[in-house]
């Protein structure tokens, strides 16, 4: 019986596992050395903030994977030698294998700051991460104040979930608006004050220099690169992106660039091995797609995707049309397309506000044949499945803006805003003519 080990228990490596059990007998073994369990990462936040238990981010319950025949194993792979299909263990263990499955995810970004490895700075990424915190973190009496560095969407979940808590935030972020590399000038100016709003201490366009350490070798202070201040802390959270997590694989003979390169069958250059999320890394672009993608639907698709390959079915990896959601402390936020921080030479933008400063959508559609290509909506909540139809029926943008209520998913009693974004694209529209 073939033998399927599969290197990390995330979303990829889990959902591969379980499509190749609903279409096969194959052995199958996820190995981790995070948790026992699978878990929803997403969910870390809420455990901290009070919103759920630990066990609740467990999807199934720990009998599930002896029932269907999947085995577990807690360790940490530290080769793999694909001459003799074996992975082996720090701990001196081996495993053979018929075929691999590498979906070890990422890793927090660091860049050599001094004192990066200290105690009290940490991502927020790993199961070990939120310990971490709830040690470090757990009152503001013993957190006076806690320093994030790096703008983006794990930084402002980390931010949130300490303003839970009331302690003190200082946000360093280096670029001169909040996440402005993704979002539009209007949309992301909009992020800074609502963070400011929330009394966080957000400051734009500053680098960390270093972090200090107390007597004992835990952080104390980050010292500013720009001006040399030093900021008293007890927390440093490290949120300047993420990096697939593949050291172990340096000297294996797979091909690596920032992470595991794979063809379109989310193959490596090695048969019988594979990668899949965000530690897999396409080959040749998918559209307009990153090479690597750190997003949990997509890595749920490859895992699906590989599964059907294992079972016979070679099946090409086919995300289509890029999607995203995340909140922004109260804001929630959505992207469906492409809508780009500093607008292509085709794309033209429509950008709407509400006066209330926590709702506004950005529209993106090509400026000589009016193709809808995307919308980012924050706050006001709208439906994947119609967006997704309209950029696969390839709409003009003037079809989506007179039907945009039929995108709308926010219930009946909500306030709409239809109308008045309607009212303002054609304003907009009579301006430009």
């Amino acid at each position: 019986m073939a033998h399927i080990v599969i290197i990390g228990n995330g979303i990829s490596g889990v959902t591969a596992a379980r499509h190749i059990r609903k279409m096969s007998d194959k052995k199958i073994t996820i190995v981790s050395a995070e948790t026992d369990y699978f878990f929803s990462r997403t969910a870390l936040m809420y455990v901290y903030m009070g919103h759920m238990k630990f066990e609740h981010t467990q999807p199934y319950e720990n009998w599930f994977w002896e029932k269907n025949r999947i085995e577990l194993k807690h360790g940490f792979v530290s080769k793999v030698d694909h001459r003799h299909s074996k992975i082996e263990f720090s701990n001196g263990d081996i495993m053979a294998y018929d075929k691999l499955i590498i979906a070890v995810g990422s890793k927090p970004n660091k860049f050599g700051w001094p004192g990066q490895d200290l105690e009290g700075v940490m991502g927020m990424y790993h199961k070990q991460d939120l310990e971490s915190l709830e040690k470090y973190a757990p009152t503001n009496k013993v957190c006076k104040r806690a320093v994030i560095v790096g703008g983006g969407l794990i930084g402002i979940e980390l931010a949130e979930m300490l303003h839970s808590r009331d302690i003190p935030v200082t946000f360093l972020v280096r670029e001169n608006s909040f996440w402005n590399g993704v979002l539009p000038a209007g949309e992301s100016e909009m992020i800074n004050r609502h963070i400011q709003n929330h009394h966080i201490d957000l400051r734009l366009g500053v680098n960390l220099k270093e972090i200090l350490a107390d007597e004992t070798g835990k952080a104390k202070a980050v010292v500013i690169q720009e001006t040399g201040e030093i900021i008293d802390c007890d927390v440093v959270g490290l949120t300047a992106g993420v990096i697939p997590n593949i050291d172990f694989l340096k000297d294996s003979g797979i091909d690596l660039g920032r992470g595991v390169k794979v063809n379109r069958f989310l193959e490596t250059n090695i048969p019988n091995i594979y990668a899949i999320g965000d530690c897999a890394e396409q080959h040749e672009a998918i559209g307009l797609r990153r090479p690597i993608e750190a997003v949990w639907y997509t890595g749920r698709m490859m895992g699906e995707t590989v599964a059907q390959t294992i079972c016979g079915n070679r099946l090409e990896y086919k995300p289509g049309h890029w999607f995203n959601s995340a909140k922004f402390l109260d804001i929630e936020y959505q992207t469906y397309g492409w809508v780009f921080a500093k607008p292509k030479a085709y794309e033209k933008q429509f950008h709407w506000k509400h006066v209330d400063d926590t709702k506004c959508i950005t529209v993106s559609y090509h400026n000589e044949t009016n193709e809808f290509l995307g919308i980012n909506t924050f706050g006001i909540r709208m439906r994947h499945e119609v967006f997704d139809r309209w950029l696969t029926e390839k709409k003009k943008v003037d079809f989506v803006m007179q039907h945009l209520g039929e995108a709308n998913f926010d219930p009946e009693l909500y306030t709409r805003y239809e109308a008045e974004i309607l009212s303002a694209f054609s304003k907009s529209q009579l301006q430009t003519t």
